[in-house]
């Protein structure tokens, strides 16, 4: 018993019962934006913006790049990790941060995958006569 008809079709054969693939289908897919990324951060638990000139110089860095962190909000995640005001975060799971849109991009991924790391610039204690340090704070994500 022959259960599909094979056609020639353009060199090939294709069997006739099969369906097309339909096309798969589109999320909604949004592009994220400096506005969106500031959001992330507060959910997140932290006030943030991106290490501009004037950010630099306040916080004597030798160079621009990175996200810095204006406030953190207690009993948030960021709070838990321990990530400090005056930091900037430099790294989140692995994945270089150079702006805004580049931390909104990873928080949004590391935030719905769970447990991540933030690699940060800190401030050391004024009395530390090494000054800046790089530190990595463990996110854990509470679930019941």
């Amino acid at each position: 018993m022959l259960v599909g008809v094979l056609l020639f079709w353009g060199g090939g054969f294709q069997n006739a019962s099969a369906q097309p693939a339909a096309p798969p289908k589109a999320g909604p897919t949004k592009e994220m934006t400096k506005k969106e990324a500031m959001r992330l951060g507060e959910e997140f638990g932290i006030i943030v913006d991106e290490v501009d000139e004037g950010i630099r110089k306040e916080l004597g860095l030798q160079r621009t790049g990175g996200v810095a962190v204006l406030e953190v909000i207690g009993g948030t995640m960021a709070d838990a990790a321990g990530i400090k005001v005056r930091s900037v975060i430099k790294e989140i799971d692995k994945k270089e941060i150079n702006g805004l849109i580049d931390f909104g991009k990873a928080l949004k991924r590391a935030m719905d995958q769970c447990n991540f790391t933030v690699g940060t610039y800190e401030p050391a204690d004024p009395t530390d006569p090494v000054g800046w340090g790089v530190n990595f704070h463990f996110v854990g994500c509470k679930r019941d």
